[in-house]
C-alpha cells in the first residue's frame, strides 16, 4: 500500500470536500436520507450501518424504518424473534445473518451497556457483526470522533482520485486515518459515499459533470 497524496486535491482539501458534498446533495444522494432518519442517535446509526453492508442505501433506509416502527430500542429488538427481524429487514444483503447478529448485539447492549451504545472502539468491536469500518462510522457520526470509516465507496474513490494506491479498504483506512487532517475526518466517509452514489460511480462515473475533475487523477479510468 502506498500514499500518493494527489497534491492538487490535498492543497484545497476543504474546498474540494465542500464541492463534493454540495454536488452530491443536489443530486439527492441516498446517504443523506439515511442521515436524516438517524438524527445523530447512536443506536439508530449503529443499526443503519450494520444493515447497510453490501446493500444499497435506499434498501437499508426502507428496512430500518420497518424495523424501528416495530421496535426502536436495544431492549425491544432483543426481545423479538429472529424470524420476525428477518422479515422486517429483508431484502438487505445477508439479512439472515444480520438478523441473528442484530438480536445478539441488542441483547449485549441492553445487558452489558445498560441499553446505551458504547462510544469507544473497543466496546463497539466487542459487539457481534461490528467490524472496524462500522465502528469508525459510528464513532464519527454518533460520537463526533475524528476517524474515517472506509467502505467500498471511500476505497474506490480514494484510489481513483490518486490519494492512495491500495488493494483493500483496510489498507485505505490505515493511510487515510494517518494522512487526512483530523478536522476533515468526521465527514469524510459521508461525503465520499454520497459522491460515490451520484457522481463517482463504480461504473460509468459522471466525470464530465464532476466538480472536482480538474484535480482528479482518474486512476483506472479510460481517457475522456
Amino acid at each position: 500500500m502506498r500514499w500518493l497524496g494527489n497534491p492538487k486535491f490535498m492543497s484545497s482539501l476543504g474546498r474540494n470536500l465542500t464541492k463534493m458534498k454540495k454536488q452530491a446533495r443536489e443530486m439527492n444522494a441516498p446517504v443523506f436520507a439515511l442521515e436524516d432518519d438517524s438524527r445523530d442517535e447512536p443506536f439508530k446509526i449503529l443499526v443503519y450501518t450494520m444493515l447497510s453492508a453490501r446493500t444499497k442505501d435506499e434498501t437499508t433506509t426502507a428496512a430500518a424504518r420497518r424495523l424501528f416502527q416495530r421496535a426502536d430500542s436495544a431492549e425491544r429488538i432483543a426481545g423479538m424473534d429472529t424470524k420476525e427481524i428477518e422479515a422486517l429487514i429483508q431484502p438487505v444483503g445477508f439479512y439472515r445473518s444480520k438478523a441473528k447478529h442484530l438480536k445478539e448485539l441488542c441483547r449485549i447492549v441492553n445487558e452489558k451497556f445498560g441499553g446505551v451504545v458504547p462510544g469507544d472502539l473497543h466496546g463497539l468491536l466487542s459487539l457481534p457483526g461490528v467490524g472496524i469500518k462500522t465502528a469508525h462510522i459510528v464513532l464519527a457520526r454518533a460520537f463526533r470522533q475524528d476517524v474515517i470509516g472506509v467502505d467500498t465507496h471511500v476505497h474506490r474513490i480514494s484510489n481513483r482520485l490518486g490519494l492512495v494506491n491500495t488493494k483493500t479498504p483496510h489498507e485505505t483506512s490505515v493511510l487515510l486515518n494517518e494522512k487526512i487532517p483530523k478536522k476533515y475526518r468526521r465527514e469524510f466517509n459521508k461525503i465520499f459515499v454520497a459522491f460515490g452514489q451520484t457522481v463517482c460511480r463504480p461504473i460509468n462515473p459522471k466525470c464530465a459533470g464532476c466538480k472536482i475533475l480538474k484535480c482528479c487523477a482518474r486512476r483506472g479510468l479510460p481517457p475522456l
